[in-house]
């Protein structure tokens, strides 16, 4: 039994496909498949069904699958250990963004990023929050950029800015006369809103006390906040945006922005990581260019804003 076998077990086990995991870890698919079915011998049980359409892992392959993550995670801490000893900043550093951050983000720092430490294999990933810290706890990824939430006491959070809601309003909404939006406007208006299970919906929902999508026929609930702001731009509705989108806006589109009213909702945007993680000279690196990237006011909370 090998860690090399392992993270083919692994790769397998999160793609599902024999041939995306052969091409993740950088064999060939009759590789991959010869050393999955060797430690299938050595074991002496089956870690995967295989069939023409999908790839299932048995019971006891799941129980298999779960240690292999952790010895994986325990032997990465090992090179970790050293490399942070040494200050270093080479190697490996997998990084979770939630959706609603990384099309605004992400084009801030980077490039930047990248050109400024070269000898760092910086790879991002998309997905939510409870996926981010499932791949936290598992070890597939580093750090996780993520808005602040009550729950995540069990990870260590690095605060990187605080960012305002906006609502983005169509010029045929009547709330397109206002100079800015209370929460108490909303009920009543058609709203474009992300599914649930978006944080940043949640927080939305929660701070206008909006009803969900499945009680009102005036909430319409689909996936991206770019989508919605074609809606709008297209003549129909109202909906949210966060506050960074506004430095990718036209002349035009700023005319459809609306800010709340005092207290404006905020977000706070953090890096979590945890309690083990120890390579923090790549997190500082990553943490400073996220911080010059942004607007200096973003770097804390005014008394303006309300956290939610």
């Amino acid at each position: 039994m090998t860690l090399q076998q392992m993270e083919y077990i692994v790769a397998v086990y999160r793609l599902r496909h024999f041939a995306k995991a052969a091409e993740q870890c950088g064999v060939t698919q009759p590789t991959l498949s010869a050393m999955i079915q060797k430690l299938e011998t050595e074991l002496g049980v089956k870690i995967f069904e295989r069939s023409s359409q999908q790839v299932v892992p048995t019971d006891i392959g799941k129980l298999v699958v779960e240690q292999a993550w952790r010895v994986l995670a325990r032997a990465k801490k090992i090179k970790d250990i050293v490399e942070e000893e040494r200050h270093s900043l080479k190697g490996l550093f997998r990084i979770g963004i939630l959706p609603t951050i990384a099309p605004y983000l992400l084009p801030r720092f980077f490039t930047k990023l990248t050109d400024r430490y070269p000898e760092v294999d910086f790879r991002v990933m998309e997905m939510k929050t409870d996926a981010c810290k499932r791949a936290l706890n598992r070890g597939e990824i580093d750090a996780a950029i993520l808005v602040s939430l009550d729950d995540m006491d069990n990870f260590n959070q690095t605060s990187l800015f605080f960012e305002q809601f906006i609502a983005y309003v169509s010029p045929t909404d009547p709330l397109s006369q206002n100079t800015s939006i209370r929460s108490a406007d909303l009920p009543g208006h058609f709203l474009w809103l992300l599914d649930e299970g978006h944080c940043f919906r949640d927080q939305l929902v929660k701070f206008c006390n909006i009803k969900s999508a499945c009680d009102t026929k005036l909430t319409y609930s689909l996936g991206s906040i770019e989508t919605f702001m074609r809606m709008v731009e297209a003549g129909q509705g109202i909906t949210f945006i966060p506050e960074l989108a506004l430095l990718q806006l036209n002349e035009c589109q700023k005319t459809l922005v609306r800010p709340f009213a005092i207290p404006i909702p905020t977000r706070e945007v953090v890096m979590l990581t945890t309690k083990t993680f120890i390579r923090n000279t790549q997190l500082k690196a990553v943490v400073d260019a996220i911080r010059q990237s942004v607007p200096e006011r973003m770097l804390k909370m005014n008394n303006t804003e309300q956290r939610i």
